[in-house]
């Protein structure tokens, strides 16, 4: 998917000179210049303390993304953007840059991070939509499929994908040849359908069913086929609004058969926001575990990432979770106990807090702050973040 940039540029050149030359070239030209360019830029300090590691790991990098969406020609649209992401006054005390220190997953990296051709739907045709190049894919809460946003190198993947929309029902699915993930580490060249199919006419809010099926090329025995059914709902009470999810998936590998299951019960009140839920991701008698391989893994089981594979013996996450806005600023708090599956292993506690303040449309500063306990498994953990962030 390299050259899709540079093929989706040749197909709108051919739309555009085709037919009534003048008509058309001036239709060319004004999706041309009715364009939007895209800038996103993020500063950002993290500073990591394991037990694990004698020394601190440290990072000053700075994100910047550039590039170009097309306006609309015949319902077609292009779009390119690169990526740079590179430290900042050499603050770079932290793995795999030195050996010795704890691992921060922001590698400094030039690369192509969205290229693609799309196609929206008008008429007889409203409610489709067709996406083929790279680019930036997430199903629901971005637990099986996301773009991982928060590392600063974001995942993207190449490959088609349909869309369609017909009153309370939607339809997604994707063919991928290649994940670019957040390391090169990650990136693979893979054989993957995804399917997500959701009903907006569930009591109280949607009913979802998906069925992801992984394949890495070239890599034997590597099928990781994932079904499961999604429920997130909302209702008002007078003062208060109840908040529930529920979600059960089943996942087929080559090692054996494993569980998910979530559930979350919520409420709303005067601004703040509670929520008590409890996560499991299945073993299977402790040989293979429930994993998520295209999540965006760092908003689940505590921001530490202590968690992103899952222990062989699974992992049963209990948690709490407080929200509320103040004065412009977004405050949050997470306690997570963390439990084995499969026997009895205590793997410890975390905390996560954060503040966050958009200034205007924007501009964004925030601090976050994760305290992993250990137990039975890893080691204690503390990590911080300062960032800034432009976008437009």
């Amino acid at each position: 998917m390299k050259h899709s940039a540079i093929a989706a540029g040749v197909i709108l050149s051919t739309l555009g000179f085709t037919g009534t030359a003048s008509a058309e070239e001036d239709a060319f030209i004004t999706a041309l210049k009715s364009g939007t360019p895209l800038l996103n830029m993020r500063l950002r300090y993290e500073e990591v303390d394991s037990d694990a590691f004698t020394e601190e790991g440290q990072a000053l990098t700075l994100r910047t993304r550039l590039g170009y969406q097309s306006g609309k020609f015949y319902g077609f649209d292009v779009m390119g953007e690169f990526e740079d992401t590179h430290i900042v006054g050499q603050v770079d005390n932290y793995a795999p840059n030195q050996a010795g220190y704890p691992v921060i997953a922001d590698p400094e990296v030039t690369e192509l991070n969205r290229a693609a051709i799309s196609y929206t739907g008008s008429n007889a045709l409203e409610g489709f939509s067709a996406i083929y190049g790279r680019q930036r894919i997430i199903y629901d809460n971005a637990r099986f499929v996301g773009n991982v946003g928060w590392r600063q190198d974001e995942q993207t993947f190449d490959g088609a994908k349909v869309d369609y929309a017909l009153s309370d029902f939607t339809f997604s699915a994707a063919h991928l040849t290649a994940v670019n993930g957040i390391t090169p580490v990650f990136d693979a060249n893979v054989s993957s359908n995804l399917f997500n199919v959701g009903w907006k006419g569930a009591p109280g809010g949607s009913l979802t069913a998906y069925g992801y099926l992984l394949e890495t090329d070239n890599v034997p025995d590597s099928n990781n086929d994932t079904w499961g059914l999604r429920y997130a709902g909302a209702f008002d009470l007078d003062a208060i609004k109840l908040l529930l999810t529920l979600e059960g998936a089943q996942q087929e590998v080559e090692a054996g058969d494993t569980e998910y299951y979530f559930a979350e019960l919520g409420a709303e009140v005067a601004g703040v926001t509670v929520k008590v839920a409890q996560e499991v991701l299945g073993s299977d008698d402790g040989t293979v575990a429930f994993q998520t391989p295209l999540a965006t893994k760092h908003a689940f089981n505590g921001w530490a990432d202590l968690f992103l594979a899952t222990p062989a013996n699974g992992l049963q996450d209990t948690f709490v979770s407080v929200g509320s806005k103040l004065a412009g600023f977004k405050l949050a708090a997470v306690y997570h106990d963390f439990q084995s599956d499969e026997g009895s292993s205590d793997y410890g506690s975390e905390l996560d807090v954060l503040v966050a303040r958009p200034i205007g449309k924007h501009y964004v500063v925030g601090m976050k702050y994760a305290d992993y306990s250990a137990e039975d498994f890893a080691d204690d953990t503390r990590k911080a973040w300062v960032w800034g962030e432009i976008k437009f």
